[in-house]
């Protein structure tokens, strides 16, 4: 699969918010390394996956209640 990869500050101008915001608010909590974003080489630079971006900011509302887990898996109640 090919994708597009972005940097903060692209994807910043794309889905309208401040590099700050995707850097202290989005990643990690919303935007999860190895889905929707990673660092090439093991380096310190991000690139984001649009793609998968894309793909879940359009997708489908799940109504369960769901539980995170410590494990990044979540418990469907």
């Amino acid at each position: 699969m090919s994708y597009t990869y972005l940097t903060t500050e692209a994807l910043a101008e794309r889905i309208h918010y401040e590099p700050s915001t995707i850097r202290s608010s989005l990643k990690d909590s919303v935007l999860l390394e190895g889905i929707h974003y990673i660092r090439p080489f093991g380096g310190r630079k991000i690139l984001y996956l649009w793609e998968n971006i894309e793909r879940d900011m359009v997708g489908e509302v799940d109504d369960r209640v769901a539980i995170p887990m410590a494990s990044g898996d979540a418990c469907h109640v």
